[in-house]
C-alpha cells in the first residue's frame, strides 16, 4: 500500500487544530507514531512529516557545525530549518495543532477549509486556494515539458 498519497479537505477549527484523515493517520502510525515535525515550506504551505523522515532529510553527518563554522550560507540554512520546525503530537483524535506562526506563514485561517496532500515522506497543509495555484504551476509546468519533448523527438 502506497503511503502518504492523495488529498483531502480538512477545516482548521478555531483553536488551530486540524484533524487528518485516518489514512493519513495510519500512514503516520506506521512510519514512527505520532512525533510529527511540522515544518514551513518556501512555497507557503506546511511540511508535516514524521520526525523519523524530518531527522533523515537532515542528515549530515558529523560535518554539520564543520560547515557552521566555515559557511554563511549553512548557517543561514541552518537557522531556516531550526527557525521554522517544530515537534508536535498527533492527538488520540487525529489532530495535529498547527501553532499562530505557522498558520500566519501558510495562509492559514480558523474556520476555513485546508487543503491535506500526501507528498510520499509526509503530508503537506495548503490554504486551498494556495493548493490550486500550485497546481496550476504543476501542471503547466508538466504540460510544457511534454511539449518539448515530444517536438525534440519529432525532429529526430
Amino acid at each position: 500500500m502506497l503511503s502518504f498519497c492523495g488529498q483531502d479537505r480538512s477545516r482548521l477549527d478555531a483553536n488551530g487544530r486540524i484533524k487528518l484523515s485516518p489514512r493519513f493517520i495510519s500512514d503516520f502510525q506506521k512510519n514512527g507514531g505520532g512525533e510529527v515535525v511540522l515544518h514551513c515550506l518556501p512555497e507557503g504551505a506546511l511540511a508535516v512529516y514524521p520526525e523519523k523522515n524530518y531527522l533523515k532529510m537532515r542528515e549530515d553527518g558529523n560535518e554539520l557545525a564543520e560547515k557552521a563554522g566555515l559557511s554563511m550560507v549553512s548557517r543561514r540554512k541552518m537557522r531556516r530549518f531550526g527557525a521554522l520546525s517544530r515537534t508536535e503530537k498527533i492527538t488520540s483524535q487525529g489532530r495535529i495543532t498547527v501553532p499562530a506562526p505557522y498558520r500566519e506563514y501558510a495562509s492559514l485561517t480558523p474556520g476555513e477549509e485546508v487543503t491535506v496532500v500526501g507528498c510520499e515522506i509526509g503530508v503537506e497543509i495548503w490554504s486551498t486556494s494556495q493548493w490550486a495555484s500550485e497546481m496550476e504551476i504543476i501542471n503547466s509546468h508538466f504540460r510544457e515539458k511534454g511539449e518539448r519533448e515530444m517536438s525534440s523527438d519529432l525532429l529526430h
